[in-house]
């Protein structure tokens, strides 16, 4: 039998949901119960690579292109009527531990993102602290929004979370959208009883992440790739601009210690594009040939970024992404009609949640591969992303070892971890949620 793929179609009609409208409905009913969604799965000719597999997460273009992959969620945001009863942000500090990346600061400070609906369910975001703006900035306009929605009349979801958009507009709140957001649609996935990789498309509910390395001593990094191997993590991911004779050595250390793993490279736009090239040709040498070579040149340097994709691909085999260089609906459309790159990094707090399924549209159909990456974050941010690149299942790479950096996970429930293999479950939405807010989650 031929491998096959499921998404899950959830039914828009009232026989499926109770608290479901026509579009010509102005106000919902005053009071209902949600029933349980009926879940349709029809199988897709297409494979994928399961968890472990080396390329982490890897779908067919069967999958990826095909239009029958989008479902459920726009149903549920022209149908859904969200009445918030309270919606509040809660600081989110914690160390990190000694082993992220180096240039990394000690700490995590995000803000969590809390919205209970009057029928009582919860929902959670995570809004990451990002350099765009400064944190009082950020944070003063996360308050407007969860002001906004206290005092909002009932409204469908695609209208509140348009709202939201006017709030925290831009990309510099793109960050604080992504939360909100993020906490709203986890809260009617919570209404509706279902899990938001099923709402998101339901390719699959497992993945495999890589693993970041920080810069120390050859000896010191060979002996976390081992530990990181030996628990799965097949891919592993370097920071790359500081010290390119020593950035070579570890990167050879570890080629050495874990022949097998695969290498993906983070320049964060630290070269020229001479150097970008200077690179490539020093890896070609010590036989090294990464998977993926993110932002080698300046945000800015469109055609540095380009001249170094077509030297990497045509010389030396090796993809190029962009990351910084793609911060609006705008760069992905020029990095589609320039033929810039071959890759893509995709952060909910870059575009917010939103933007992103809109950006990830476009890559899809203009053949764009597709990297899934998060800032430092807990498991909220980490597990909706999650979520997200299960149900849609067209990401090449996975880059979400966040919540693996810190010292404490302070969410409870939520995906499962098994080494570089994130499962998650049938429980509804995101699943999780911060431990301090377990006894009056309970309650519900």
């Amino acid at each position: 039998m031929a491998p096959f793929s499921c998404r899950t179609v959830i039914s828009p009609s009232t026989s499926s949901f109770f608290f479901f409208f026509s579009r010509n409905q102005k106000r919902p009913f005053q009071s209902w119960m949600p029933r349980k969604p009926i879940l349709n799965i029809i199988p897709i000719n297409a494979t994928f690579s399961g968890a472990g597999s080396s390329d982490m997460f890897a779908v067919s273009d069967a999958v990826c292109k095909d239009e029958t992959t989008s479902f459920g969620f726009k149903n549920l945001m022209e149908t859904f009527w969200v009445d918030v009863q309270e919606a509040e942000e809660r600081p989110l500090k914690l160390k990190l531990i000694s082993e992220p990346l180096s240039t990394a600061s000690s700490r995590l400070q995000n803000v969590a993102i809390r919205v209970e609906l009057r029928n009582g369910c919860v929902g959670w975001g995570e809004a990451a602290a990002t350099p765009a703006t400064s944190a009082e900035a950020a944070l003063a306009k996360a308050k407007e929004a969860c002001e906004f929605l206290r005092r909002s009349s009932p409204l469908t979801l695609n209208l509140v979370l348009e709202e939201i958009g006017y709030i925290l507009h831009g990309q510099e709140y793109a960050s604080f959208r992504a939360g909100v957001e993020m906490a709203l649609i986890d809260a009617v996935a919570n209404s509706i009883d279902v899990p938001l990789w099923r709402l998101f498309g339901g390719v699959s509910n497992s993945l495999t992440t890589s693993r970041t390395i920080p810069m120390v001593s050859p000896a010191k990094s060979s002996e976390l790739a081992s530990k990181y191997y030996g628990k799965g993590f097949n891919t592993i991911r370097f920071e790359m601009g500081l010290n390119l004779h020593a950035e070579l050595e570890v990167m050879k250390a570890v080629q050495i210690a874990q022949p097998h793993c695969l290498f993906i490279l983070d320049a964060n736009g630290k070269y020229t594009s001479e150097e970008a090239i200077m690179v490539l040709e020093k890896l070609h040498e010590m036989g090294i040939s990464p998977v993926l070579f993110e932002q080698p040149v300046h945000k800015d340097d469109w055609n540095g970024l380009a001249y170094v994709g077509n030297v990497a691909r045509d010389k030396y085999g090796i993809h190029v992404g962009a990351d910084e260089s793609c911060q609006t609906m705008n760069d992905v459309q020029r990095v589609v009609k320039e033929n810039v790159v071959d890759f893509i990094n995709i952060k909910l707090a870059k575009f917010g949640v939103l933007d992103t399924l809109q950006v990830i549209e476009v890559a899809r159909k203009s053949g764009l591969n597709l990297v899934i990456d998060s800032m430092v974050a807990t498991r909220l941010a980490t597990g909706f992303a999650g979520h997200l690149a299960c149900g849609l299942g067209c990401f090449k790479y996975v880059n979400l070892d966040g919540p693996l950096m810190l010292s404490d996970d302070p969410v409870f429930g939520g995906y499962e971890v098994s080494g570089a293999v994130y499962k998650f479950t049938n429980g509804r939405g995101l699943g999780g949620f911060l431990k301090q807010d377990k006894i009056s989650h309970n309650s519900k």
